[in-house]
């Protein structure tokens, strides 16, 4: 690679925070449900997990995403999987309460429930094949980053039991 290319390769893998802003789409499919759901996705690496493939403005993912999370007062991320990746909640501002289960082949049976209260500087690792859920518990909007291993996740998907598993995308 010569000095041009690489330029030019670094200069694509910087995200500016003047240049981003919080994405209240990218998960609107389920605050259209139920306005507790309502959340904002702000992306720097890869698109994330939630299928927002569009997004030119991003630093290309090679092995994992990169985004933030503001999560309103009172709002929450509903109950959901991510089989091929661990996801990392590390808390900006705020507290959250993060509930994670681990379901029986059925999906409906629990085996076990965990919960932990994340507040400043508090970081989760959640394994693949683990339920997670955050709830804004806090008096003030909370801001996390996300991370997750993959550079193209597969989209979560929801217990069967939620009200969210019959939901389809657009």
């Amino acid at each position: 690679m010569d000095k041009t290319n690489f330029d030019q390769q670094m200069t694509n893998r910087v995200a500016r925070f003047a240049t981003r802003e919080f994405d209240w789409n990218a998960l609107k499919f389920q605050a259209d449900f139920d306005p507790k759901y309502a959340r904002a996705q702000m992306r720097y690496m890869g698109t994330g997990g939630t299928g927002v493939a569009t997004d030119n403005n991003t630093v290309p993912a090679e092995h994992f995403t990169f985004s933030t999370m503001v999560i309103p007062k009172g709002n929450e991320g509903p109950a959901h999987i991510h089989r091929d990746v661990e996801e990392i909640f590390f808390m900006l501002k705020g507290t959250m309460k993060v509930i994670c289960e681990l379901r029986a082949e059925d999906e409906i049976t629990v085996l076990g429930r965990w919960e932990t209260v994340l507040t400043e500087r508090d970081l989760i690792s959640v394994p693949p094949g683990v339920y997670r859920e955050e709830i804004n518990i806090g008096d003030e909007d909370a801001l996390m980053c996300v991370m997750l291993g993959s550079p193209s996740p597969v989209r979560p998907t929801y217990p069967p039991d939620s009200p969210l598993a019959g939901i389809k995308r657009d």
